[in-house]
């Protein structure tokens, strides 16, 4: 312990000595600040090329379909599921026009069943959480104060 603490001291130490001019007398010719308009500058350019980097990253992920396509190239849709227990579900998965009923484990996928998809399927949507919080966030607003 007592070794990596002279390590670290010994670091501060070059570090600080390092930012120290190498000659200080009256003879040494004196730098020219750099400008702020510079300094700037660079930080822009730095901030442009990693966004330009991060940009590029994803056009060339997608072009190479290294991620799954979106909805237009989807031939896997899940159809709804549901948690039967702590890492267990039941899924519903239609597959060219098959249902598939799976069981799906921390360890495994199980086939349970296989049907035929309804030619029209209802569905509940239920309302989201989001647009329950917002209308009555908004029923509070328009709510007069006492």
């Amino acid at each position: 312990m007592k070794y990596l603490r002279c390590k670290v001291l010994f670091f501060f130490c070059f570090m600080f000595a390092s930012c120290l001019p190498a000659h200080a007398n009256a003879s040494s010719p004196v730098i020219a600040p750099v400008s702020s308009l510079m300094s700037v500058a660079q930080v822009v350019l730095a901030l442009g090329f990693v966004i330009a980097l991060i940009v590029f990253s994803a056009w060339l992920v997608r072009r190479l379909s290294l991620i799954p396509m979106g909805a237009k190239g989807q031939v896997l849709k899940v159809v709804t599921g549901v948690m039967v227990g702590a890492k267990e579900r039941v899924v519903v998965v239609e597959v060219e026009g098959r249902w598939l009923v799976l069981g799906v484990t921390a360890s495994s996928v199980n086939l349970l069943h296989s049907l035929d998809a309804p030619e029209q399927v209802e569905t509940v949507v239920p309302q989201a959480f989001s647009q329950q919080f917002s209308a009555k966030l908004a029923a509070a607003l328009q709510r007069t104060p006492r």
